[in-house]
């Protein structure tokens, strides 16, 4: 009986839900533990040391980023930009493949070292083995596959400038949470880009971002739901069948 109760148990506790769900909303990711975060509190050195005047605050055509006419676009470490997500691909591809092949050889033995004669000792006049050996084979395969993908994602999300590497490069990373109800929406996104390639509006397109990374997942208890039991994952691991 305490064996049973001890398997039982062990059940339970593979197959029961993420503990983090029962009764409260998920909850958010710390801020302040994020690179972007870092990067905002301890900002890169300027690689030139600008000297300015008193009566540099007072012009209505200063030369700084501050001014009217100034570029206010992310360039240092810590700045912030815009990152658009517009995803539209649709990928088609179909396979098929057929192969077949025949053979037949036939090889004639009539002493083999004598084995055919002895034992044609042990079997009766009709049912002797013969001294010729047939071989046939013939193989057929056929393979048919085919993929077909449709994605489409449209999103806006602000991300911090992480580092300046020495060729000038930017490494952004940026990170996005909306809690509805019970149920947490993650964005996530980081990769390369180049000063040129972002706009005047201090925005740039996901497709001039190298090495670009982007999740767009959630947690809760919905998707939760729609994740198989960790028994089932085991199970589904190790069976072979």
């Amino acid at each position: 009986m305490r064996k049973h109760f001890i398997i039982l148990s062990i059940f339970s506790l593979i197959g029961c839900s993420d503990p983090d769900y029962l009764g409260k909303p998920p909850s958010f990711s710390p801020a302040m533990e994020s690179r972007e975060h870092s990067a905002m509190i301890y900002p890169g050195l300027p690689e030139t040391v600008q000297r300015t005047s008193v009566l540099d605050g007072s012009s209505l055509w200063r030369g700084d980023r501050k001014s009217l006419l100034g570029d206010r676009r992310a360039l240092q470490q810590g700045d912030i930009m815009t990152v658009v997500i517009e995803i539209d691909d649709k990928a088609e591809i179909s396979n098929t493949t057929s192969r077949s092949r025949d053979g037949s050889d036939s090889v004639e033995l009539p002493e083999f070292f004598g084995v055919t004669q002895r034992l044609a000792k042990k079997w009766e006049d009709d049912a002797s083995p013969a001294n010729t050996i047939d071989l046939t084979s013939k193989s057929k395969s056929k393979g048919d596959g085919s993929v077909r993908r449709k994605e489409k994602l449209t999103l806006r999300v602000a991300a911090t400038i992480i580092d300046v590497l020495p060729n000038g490069v930017l490494a952004i990373e940026g990170t996005q949470e909306v809690r509805v109800n019970f149920e947490l929406r993650e964005l996530l996104v980081n990769g390369y880009v180049r000063p040129e390639d972002i706009s005047r509006q201090n925005e740039i397109t996901y497709d001039k971002i190298a090495s670009a990374r982007i999740s767009y997942g959630g947690r809760g208890q919905i998707s939760d739901v729609q994740q198989p039991r960790y028994g089932r994952q085991v199970l589904e691991a190790i069976l072979p069948f």
